[in-house]
């Protein structure tokens, strides 16, 4: 934790300026808690000087829940082939084999979330939701199996992208529904992902200009155009942006310094907004937007080529592997928010994506604070499937024929 032993820990800490808040209040507590895993790890690094991503119990925790989940998770019952993504991708990228029954168990049920108009809907007779489409196709594509591609619909999912498309270039997130710029990354992805995207790309003509008209002042991208940049809308947008090839027209020097100063100086995770609390999910949402954006400076004309052949991204891996590994591994398995909160699948899910976006630099060489068992599958920065799984899917919808909806 060089970060930390070779500054002032006072000049770590957030500086509220000497106006107290409940948000500088709660950022102070949070300091503290993190602070004290830290200085844990070092009492006893003697003892056990390896720093371990618990990789059994996350396994045991997330197989269980493909099975059984408790009566909490009825909340989520809009969110089925989200849940179905969150626990499939994270034992993806933990590289834990999914028996074949199970993978053709979960096919199924999301073929039973799938409307008939095109798209997935939150559940069975839950309207289509671009959201939940999404995570459909994501957790089928990481299955990777000739029946979890079958059960894309290409032809209704064509229908129902322009159904929900938006004249001024956004989406609807469902019929009826709001627009914003997780909309039109899930409508890209979708269509890149399944191969249909040449025959519907008319639909994004305005859409890298409805997403950089979303672009704030702070440099990061809002939900819509005026509202506060958010990590989670930022990757969606710039992923998207990379997606059309547009990316250029962002102002991309704003939107690395608003990137940057998203990771806390102490805790070494990502706060997803200005002045907000650190956030496991964050570790993806932010740290996962640098693979994109290195990929993007390396083709804008002026940039310091010492800056792209660098080991490592734009941001401090080694603190936010610090952060993840030591603050927010449940012992029951699972990952945390922060420091005192309980394991879900949502943040299992991006806190490991984070983890090995966070892993495998721009030149090859692997980021690893841990023994070799820490490191993860890579992940395709645009899709978040396993890089594996993305390839495999690419190639496979490539080469079915392309029939535009009636």
């Amino acid at each position: 934790m060089d970060w930390i032993k070779d500054l002032d820990i006072n000049f770590l800490r957030s500086d509220d300026e000497n106006f107290r808040s409940t948000s500088s209040a709660e950022q102070r507590k949070v300091e503290k808690v993190v602070l004290t895993k830290f200085e844990d790890y070092e009492e006893y690094s003697d003892i056990e000087p390896l720093i371990l991503l618990n990789r059994s119990e996350h396994i045991a925790y997330l197989t269980k829940g493909l099975e059984r989940l408790s009566r909490s998770y009825e909340g989520l019952d809009a969110s089925q082939p989200w849940i179905c993504y969150w626990i499939v991708h994270s034992l993806t990228i933990l590289n834990h084999p999914i028996e074949d029954s199970l993978k053709s168990r979960i096919c199924k049920h999301l073929a039973r979330c799938q409307q008939k108009t095109g798209g997935f809907g939150g559940g069975p007779t839950q309207y289509a939701h671009l959201a939940t489409t999404y995570a459909a196709v994501n957790c089928l594509c990481d299955l990777s199996t000739e029946e979890a591609y079958q059960v894309v619909d290409r032809k209704a999912l064509m229908g129902f992208l322009r159904r929900i498309q938006h004249k001024d270039g956004s989406f609807a997130m469902h019929d009826g529904g709001e627009a914003d710029t997780r909309s039109v990354y899930c409508a890209a992805s979708v269509a890149k992902l399944t191969g249909i995207f040449p025959v519907v790309q008319d639909l994004f003509a305005k859409s890298a200009e409805w997403i950089v008209s979303c672009q704030t002042y702070e440099g990061g991208i809002g939900g819509c155009p005026g509202a506060e940049a958010h990590g989670g809308y930022t990757f969606c947008g710039f992923a998207a942006l990379v997606i059309l090839e547009s990316y250029k027209r962002l102002n991309l020097d704003n939107l690395i310094r608003w990137a940057c100063n998203r990771q806390m100086r102490l805790e070494g995770g990502f706060q997803g907004r200005t002045n907000k609390l650190v956030d496991a999910c964050y570790s993806f949402w932010q740290g996962g937007l640098f693979p994109l954006l290195h990929c993007a400076i390396t083709n804008v004309d002026n940039v310091d080529s010492s800056v792209l052949q660098c080991q490592g991204w734009l941001y401090d891996e080694v603190a936010l592997q610090h952060y993840i590994l030591l603050c927010c591994q449940s012992s029951l398995g699972g990952i945390v928010d922060k420091p005192g909160k309980g394991p879900d699948f949502y943040h299992t899910c991006y806190g490991l994506s984070g983890l090995t976006s966070s892993q495998h630099s721009p030149d090859g060489s692997v980021i690893n604070i841990g023994p070799e068992n820490n490191e993860l599958i890579t992940v395709h920065p645009v899709f978040n499937v396993s890089y594996p799984a993305a390839k495999a899917a690419l190639e496979y919808f490539s080469k079915l024929p392309l029939e535009e909806e009636d």
